[in-house]
């Protein structure tokens, strides 16, 4: 009888243990879903990418959200401090460990190379910079200033333009030997904030004195041809040492790097009833790259003309309001080809947007006692907007009082403000200066 129980107790506590973890991978996803979407480095791979594709492990939370290591710009006088530099200022602690053999290496040679990054949030944008750790650093030390060259070996001025959402740098990387790492940094023209993603490289490859380019991909094709995309296949190439990838070229304009492996590729983001001509290269490790394989050219299909907005959202309820929030609900809106999201308005600035399968939204940031309307719009794939729903109005309750942000204030963690009618909550102690205000600025304040 005794084996029974202890057999059953040993069971129970698997099957709670299998649970529990499957609640926190469930908690993981929805905080992917939820976060601010923005960028990473893909080609080549980024210590970030690389948790996301599984190369590296024991990555943490970056391997669903690999586009958010975000921090206040300004490298090297500002942005994230020494040993946090990898995490975007500690977001993601897992990417600050360091060693000679922690991380997954792409291998490079100096000279030219072409930087990609995969964009999320396609943001205005002030500049591009890549800078490479020092020949005699230490690999199994903590990432610092310390660690780096600070004069960047690459620097593109933006001028505030908004990049396409695959963006490619060619830049000149100073000779190295061995294991180092590359900072690039994506700096940010309409918020106080950059992103940071380091790569970490291996100069010489697996076979420095490889200089045979592998053959040119062979039938390439394209299938698949919509109004904004298709699909990319062709023939694996070969190499006397072995292709580690895949350039898919948009013109003269690099799109994409694959692995050795893949021999498709979806291209997304086209522009309808519109000619194009794609090309694909392989690449080795020792940085050979092959001829073009055949030229592929389709034209994307036309867009149906959509001109009729949905109808207005009906029955806009508010909840009880509390200091800070409130919650509303409203009912379906139609539309002749289907509703995609519904824009949410206090008073006429917009407060948020939710798909349109999503009937329901929680306003925060609201100021205690307090008087806000709200309406709510449905949208449809055409950018159609429909009329204002019916307008409810709340009182927020009241609560301790908030002040005001101020330049020149030292905020300590969980200091509350308030800033353009919604408050906030200081994430980590700073000293705010004008450009830090709490909308610009995530890493340092969370909305209420």
């Amino acid at each position: 009888m005794s084996t029974v129980r202890i057999s059953r107790s040993i069971t129970t506590r698997i099957l709670f243990a299998a649970g529990l973890s499957l609640i926190l991978a469930f908690c993981m996803l929805l905080l992917a879903q939820k976060a601010s979407a923005h960028g990473y480095v893909e080609s080549p791979g980024s210590r970030a990418y690389l948790c996301k594709q599984g190369t590296n492990k024991d990555c943490g939370a970056v391997v669903y959200e690999p586009q958010s290591l975000e921090y206040p710009k300004g490298f090297p006088a500002a942005g994230p401090a020494d040993g946090k530099i990898a995490s975007g200022g500690g977001t993601f602690p897992k990417l600050d460990e360091q060693s000679a053999t922690r991380w997954s290496k792409v291998n490079i040679s100096s000279g030219t190379n072409t930087f990609t990054w995969k964009l999320t949030a396609a943001h205005a944008t002030t500049s591009w910079k890549y800078y490479i750790t020092k020949a005699n650093w230490d690999p199994n030390s903590a990432l610092t200033r310390n660690s780096f060259d600070l004069t960047p070996f690459c620097s593109v001025n933006y001028g505030g333009k908004q990049p396409p959402f695959s963006y490619s740098d060619t830049c000149n990387v100073p000779a190295r030997t061995g294991y180092q790492v590359i900072l690039a940094v994506w700096e940010i023209a309409d918020t106080a904030n950059a992103f940071y993603n380091v790569i970490d490289v291996n100069f010489g490859g697996s076979n420095p004195s490889d200089t045979v380019a592998p053959t040119a991909p062979s039938g390439a094709a394209a299938s698949n041809v919509t109004t904004t995309g298709a699909t990319l296949t062709w023939g694996a190439s070969t190499d006397n040492v072995g292709v580690t990838g895949y350039q898919v070229y948009n013109g003269s304009t690099l799109v994409t790097t694959t692995s050795g492996s893949a021999t498709s590729y979806n291209v997304t983001g086209l522009t309808p009833n519109t000619a194009y001509t794609f090309t694909v290269k392989a690449i080795d490790a020792a940085g050979n790259t092959s001829p073009a394989s055949n030229p592929v050219t389709f034209t994307t299909g036309s867009a149906p003309v959509d001109n009729q907005a949905p109808t207005a959202p009906a029955g806009l309820t508010a909840g009880t309001a509390t200091s800070s929030s409130v919650a509303l609900s409203w009912n379906a809106a139609t539309d002749n080809v289907g509703v995609t999201g519904y824009r949410i308005y206090k008073g006429t600035a917009l407060a948020g947007t939710v798909s349109g399968s999503t009937l329901t939204y929680t306003v925060s940031g609201l100021t205690p006692s307090t008087a806000y309307t709200f309406t709510v719009r449905a949208i449809d794939a055409a950018g159609n907007e429909s009329a204002n729903s019916n307008a409810v109005s709340v009182t927020t309750a009241s609560g301790p009082a908030v002040a005001a942000w101020a330049v020149n204030t030292a905020y300590t963690t969980g200091t509350l403000v308030t800033y353009n009618g919604s408050t906030y909550e200081c994430r980590q102690p700073h000293t705010s200066i004008a450009g830090w205000e709490p909308s610009n600025v995530p890493a340092l304040w969370q909305l209420k």
